[in-house]
């Protein structure tokens, strides 16, 4: 009896079985809406693109009924980087005390950006709570250790249960209403990026369509996926979400988005083919709206542009971990020129901002409030002093090599 319960033990915390291929496109979440998820590896481009004209067409009738001009399309992408969103956080409130932040047509985010992306979408109204997020928040409001012999046996070094308390705590119904009405009524797109460790594949969730479902579950898948889009494989457990077709229930194991990217807009194989491809003729006149209309992309990168200089020890652990967050670095650094290049094809103005190498401050902890709140002074005064923004991705050079 005690053998075979060791050997239980050992094989992990029990699942459901993911969904297969052949159901891939018929499998749905029971009272949501069809597009309240894209798969990032071209399946679902048509998907996107119906999603942005349908977006874009409650815009438009929102200017039509209220008489205001159709301006610009400004665009939101708030990195990962753990306790490091304390600089987008920073950021964002400073630009609110400048009175030049824009209005975002549509925001994603990543990990940490998932928790804040919600705040940055519904405006300068939330930045207190932006603020005291980024800043009063301690290691005891988002993990629990679990004990290293119940940790080897289980799915993760952590228990999470204390930040997906923190995550309800603001999800309230106004809230997810806020979000709700600003989706519905004027086509402003909240999206925020899970990995789908199954598939393998980045997901793009339509937070909008969810919180307007009016599904007696929305808030707390809601809350369940912003909490996967932070769930680092290994330190914190992987969130199941139940899926359904035909009967049958079969589940996605969804961890931290930035597992597949640090940052997200949407796939280089998404083009404007895709979003005028089998419109009805009356349809084409709202995507031109969307093809020529003056678009711009602000990301935050919650992170440096190189790991801080430290002799690492010769242990497998050490290295291992320092060979991760050093993979993890410079994978963030490459999806900001992923996006430059979506920006350039696409015509979108590409601003990018990043932490300064001036930050030396270290971590003595995580979620080290003193930490958080020297990084949010730091993301504030880069806003207020005129430096939070560059027209290139980091080291790009953008002279041609024959120029010589």
């Amino acid at each position: 009896m005690g053998g075979a319960s060791l050997v239980a033990a050992c094989e992990g915390p029990q699942r459901l079985a993911s969904l297969p291929d052949a159901l891939r496109q018929r499998g749905g979440f029971a009272g949501l809406p069809d597009d309240c998820r894209v798969v990032l590896d071209g399946s679902d481009d048509r998907l996107i693109g119906r999603i942005a004209l349908e977006a874009l067409r409650r815009e438009v009738e929102h200017a039509r009924r209220t008489g205001a001009t159709l301006g610009p399309a400004t665009f939101l992408a708030i990195s990962g980087g753990g306790e490091n969103g304390a600089y987008g956080a920073g950021l964002l409130t400073a630009w609110t005390q400048l009175g030049t932040r824009p209005v975002f047509k549509a925001v994603t985010g990543v990990s940490t950006g998932a928790l804040s992306a919600p705040f940055a979408f519904l405006g300068s109204d939330y930045d207190r709570q932006l603020e005291q997020v980024y800043t009063r928040i301690s290691a005891d409001d988002v993990l629990t250790s679990r004990g290293l012999l119940t940790a080897l046996f289980s799915d993760s070094l952590y228990d999470s249960t204390p930040l997906l308390k923190t995550i309800r705590g603001f999800v309230t119904p106004d809230f997810l209403a806020a979000i709700a009405h600003e989706y519905t009524e004027n086509g402003r797109l909240l999206m925020v990026a899970t990995t789908n460790l199954d598939i393998p594949a980045a997901i793009l969730w339509n937070m909008g369509a969810i919180a307007a479902s009016g599904m007696e579950r929305a808030a707390d898948l809601f809350s369940r996926i912003l909490l996967a889009s932070a769930s680092i494989p290994g330190a914190f457990p992987p969130v199941m979400i139940d899926i359904e077709t035909g009967g049958q229930r079969y589940e996605e194991m969804h961890v931290d988005g930035g597992t597949t990217a640090q940052v997200v807009l949407y796939p280089p194989s998404f083009s404007g083919a895709d979003l005028a491809r089998d419109l009805p003729p009356a349809d084409l006149p709202v995507a031109r709206v969307a093809a020529r209309r003056p678009r711009q992309l602000y990301v935050i990168r919650n992170g440096t542009l190189a790991p801080a200089n430290e002799t690492t020890a010769r242990s497998t652990m050490k290295i291992a971990g320092r060979a991760i967050s050093t993979l993890i670095q410079y994978q963030g650094i490459g999806d900001l020129y992923r996006l430059y290049l979506l920006c350039k094809r696409d015509g979108i103005d590409y601003n990018v901002s990043w932490m300064p190498a001036s930050f030396t401050e270290k971590l003595k902890g995580p979620f080290d409030q003193a930490y958080m709140q020297k990084l949010y002074a730091v993301g504030r005064a880069e806003m207020l002093d005129g430096r939070a923004w560059a027209k290139l991705p980091p080291g790009f050079d953008p002279r041609p090599f024959q120029d010589i």
